[in-house]
């Protein structure tokens, strides 16, 4: 006679299946620059925004050099921060003023030069995408840039991945003008691909990132805020309230020094969900190679990706450390070749889900203000950092007329979100 024998679990792989894999979407739109020696780009294309030619990725080597395009960019970068950021105007009294820089809100602005000038950096993003990177004569480049802008004009937003050896600020590019476009601001912020589009940029030089983390998530995520308490003493910009929301239902480590930032990258277990930089930063010569970021806190002490790869463990000796990774540097003076990949680089390959950070010199009263509206949404971790990103680029351009959220750029991570563990008896 069957009767039924006393189980005991002692061990429970699947986690009593409270958890699945993650399944994210490929992109809708991958473009792939790589270059070939110093004078060739080879383009390619492919994904399901883009109609398969004889069921292969479109391909074809651009007309313009990587050096034109490094140039340009440079330019790109320098035109915002002279013929925007920096922008005086004078008051009743005659005292020269920058709005641009110390005003968030735009909207109370005289429009017609705040058209204007909006409207000369999308003139310069369409120059860099279109005229030089893809521009030239020939059929393949041609019919590449056709099929591409095709693709970029649709609605609605799409999930597009620049595979790039080219580190080009992909959200302050722009297309053409068309007869269908808004009127006024509204209809030059959507030419601006950083508003049309989910976008990051990946690269040969980044490490894979895996789609999961290989336990489950805390119900209280750990987050960090590293910064330089000397940036903004007198209270002037919204960074007081950006660590109060840090602080709000997490688990929150301060660091104000280099030692500190050391100690928690050595720590093999260190297994943070988000890392917030608020600090200076300056270039640091390294030739022949392009200038590179390093960044200071509190004791100006300075950290490169030298001072992570130097401290952080091999990956297989570690628990998962899958951070997403807010690098919001103040710097100034950055020079034309800088390479901006260089320590989000370092943590990507230690194990980052993704770096986001501005392309530009970024105002102060800017970047805190950028910071509290990105951290407010990702923080309850309903959104990915693409989705959010897309969506707060969109929230100060249309809403605040403030073209400088395109200015900060996602590198990987367009699928990155802060997990938390859900409640027992909810399925995952």
């Amino acid at each position: 006679m069957a009767r039924e024998l006393p189980v005991r679990i002692v061990q429970d792989p699947s986690q009593g299946f409270t958890r699945l894999p993650a399944r994210v979407p490929p992109p809708d739109l991958v473009i792939g620059l790589d270059v070939h020696g110093e004078d060739r780009i080879l383009a390619r294309m492919h994904g399901p925004a883009v109609p398969a030619l004889s069921g292969t990725e479109h391909k074809t080597f651009l007309e313009a050099s990587p050096t034109e395009v490094r140039s340009v960019t440079a330019r790109l970068r320098r035109l915002w921060r002279e013929e925007f950021v920096a922008v005086a105007a004078l008051d009743a009294s005659g005292r020269s003023l920058h709005p641009y820089a110390t005003l968030v809100d735009l909207t109370g602005e005289p429009q017609d030069e705040l058209l204007a000038a909006v409207s000369q950096l999308a003139a310069y993003g369409t120059q860099l995408f279109l005229d030089v990177l893809l521009g030239g004569v020939g059929e393949p480049v041609k019919l590449f840039r056709g099929f591409l802008i095709e693709a970029l004009r649709t609605e609605p937003p799409l999930r597009v991945r620049f595979d790039s050896d080219l580190f080009i600020p992909w959200p302050m590019l722009c297309l053409p003008p068309d007869a269908t476009d808004e009127p006024g601001l509204p209809g030059v912020f959507h030419r601006f691909l950083g508003h049309r589009h989910h976008i990051e940029q990946t690269g040969g030089y980044y490490a894979g990132i895996a789609d999961t983390r290989e336990h489950l998530p805390p119900a209280v995520p750990a987050v960090s805020l590293n910064h330089d308490t000397h940036v903004d003493p007198r209270g002037r910009t919204r960074a007081a309230e950006v660590a109060e929301l840090l602080a709000r239902n997490t688990t929150l480590a301060e660091r104000t020094t280099r030692r500190e930032l050391e100690q928690a990258l050595a720590d093999s277990s260190l297994d943070e969900q988000l890392m917030y930089f608020w600090c200076h930063g300056h270039f640091e010569t390294a030739e022949p190679e392009p200038p590179y970021l390093v960044v200071r806190l509190t004791d100006r002490r300075p950290i490169d990706a030298y001072t992570v790869r130097a401290h952080r463990p091999p990956r297989t000796e570690c628990a998962p450390f899958q951070p997403f990774v807010l690098l919001n540097a103040c710097y100034a003076g950055m020079p034309g070749n800088a390479d901006l990949a260089y320590l989000g680089r370092a943590l990507i390959e230690t194990g980052a889900r993704g770096i986001l950070g501005p392309q530009l010199e970024m105002p102060q009263a800017f970047a805190a203000e950028y910071a509290l509206e990105f951290l407010t949404r990702y923080l309850p971790g309903t959104e990915t950092a693409g989705a959010v990103a897309h969506a707060v680029a969109r929230h100060f351009a249309d809403h605040l007329r403030n073209p400088l959220g395109f200015g900060y750029a996602l590198h990987c991570g367009m699928d990155a979100r802060l997990e938390r563990a859900a409640p027992e008896g909810t399925p995952a």
